[in-house]
């Protein structure tokens, strides 16, 4: 059975930082993209950040480039997400997923996605 278990989600002021982390279990995820969306009340979820689990590639929304970093742990099956610089406007619910994609104009489109996890709530106060 697969699991993407996110942690490390919090509340935190504006230019704070918070590490979020990802445990995927339940199969080998070497092939897969791991990415990160987020969705704040009443907006679609919309993609942060992803990386190639096979190569650390990594691709980034214009929003979060500069402040945001994704990177991966291969003995733990961990990926992170490091935020700083945090604006009001990342408050949002973050989720992880993992998705077998080909071209990497799909890592941005959560609809092409396999796994999500259950997300954690990052506050960001003003």
């Amino acid at each position: 059975q697969v699991q993407l278990i996110e942690s490390g989600g919090g509340l935190v002021q504006a230019g704070g930082s918070l590490r979020l982390s990802c445990a995927a279990s339940g199969r080998t995820f070497s092939s897969y993209v791991m990415g990160w969306f987020r969705q704040a009340p009443g907006k679609e979820r919309e993609f942060v950040t992803a990386v190639t689990w096979s190569g650390g590639r990594t691709y980034y929304a214009d929003s979060v480039k500069g402040r945001f970093t994704i990177s991966t742990d291969n003995a733990k099956n961990t990926v992170y997400l490091q935020m700083n610089s945090l604006k009001p406007e990342d408050t949002a619910v973050y989720y992880c997923a993992a998705g077998l994609l080909t071209y990497y104009v799909y890592y941005s489109r959560a609809s092409k996605y396999n796994y999500w996890g259950q997300g954690t709530r990052v506050t960001v106060s003003s």
